[in-house]
């Protein structure tokens, strides 16, 4: 392995450690916790390339140093969890990016998790729709087994066809891919919210509209959502013993 490659890990190492810091910092505990582990495998991947024996009793010091803090998170968590208290909120802010739903959902989702309840009232436009789409998509490349996903949306107002066949294509395509889509239609709805089996419980103020339109057609964030600049908003964390059944 070249000394360039071992830069490149430790910078990359350096890099998913530092966010964790700021996540945790942030009391952003479950976040942390998934930057924690992705960046201790990387200090251990460099671990394993540096021949320097000063180099090495250093990234073992911090290994060690990053796997307590790792492990007093999760037991914090957990223990937040079995009493019914876990609430985390992330504040998105006006023009931020960096918040797609892989970005986003990442550390809510395990092998666990196999269904997913969307209450969302405003899946109904194209844009909204493609929303929705790209969140399935999230879920089939995820490292989990989704098989059901319920969504409880509201009508178009207006010619509710385009929705309406919309909604039809997904759920084939869906079924092909062994996940059924179970659709529902609420005229009083008003509250966003994600709910997952592993009990975990995503409350977004806007729900999944909360990308800004691109600037055009070729402008970044287009195509990749991570570079998309989002609207203000808020997303509440809880975790729930108790997930719905039907």
């Amino acid at each position: 392995m070249t000394q360039n490659h071992v830069s490149g890990m430790e910078t990359s190492a350096i890099s998913v450690m530092k966010r964790a810091v700021e996540l945790d910092q942030g009391g952003r505990f479950q976040e942390s916790l998934v930057c924690y582990q992705e960046g201790i495998q990387l200090l251990m991947d460099v671990l394993k390339a540096v021949k320097d024996d000063s180099k090495r009793g250093h990234y073992r010091d911090k290994i060690k140093g990053y796997m307590d803090r790792a492990e007093q998170i999760k037991v914090h968590v957990n223990q937040m969890k079995e009493d019914g208290k876990y609430h985390e909120q992330i504040r998105i802010e006006e023009d931020a990016i960096g918040y797609s739903y892989d970005a986003l959902f990442k550390p809510y989702i395990s092998s666990l998790l196999t269904e997913v309840w969307v209450q969302d009232p405003y899946i109904r436009h194209i844009h909204q729709l493609y929303n929705f789409l790209r969140f399935c998509e999230m879920l089939l490349k995820a490292s989990c087994k989704v098989k059901k996903i319920h969504l409880l949306t509201s009508q178009d107002e207006g010619d509710s066809s385009q929705q309406s066949s919309a909604l039809a294509e997904l759920r084939e395509s869906l079924g092909s891919q062994g996940v059924t889509l179970d659709l529902q239609y609420s005229s009083s709805i008003h509250d966003r919210e994600i709910r997952f089996d592993n009990g975990w419980i995503i409350k977004i103020g806007r729900g999944l509209d909360y990308f800004k339109r691109p600037k055009g057609r070729f402008s970044t964030g287009y195509c990749d959502y991570d570079l998309r600049q989002c609207q203000e908003t808020n997303v509440d964390i809880f975790h729930t013993k108790h997930t719905k059944t039907s």
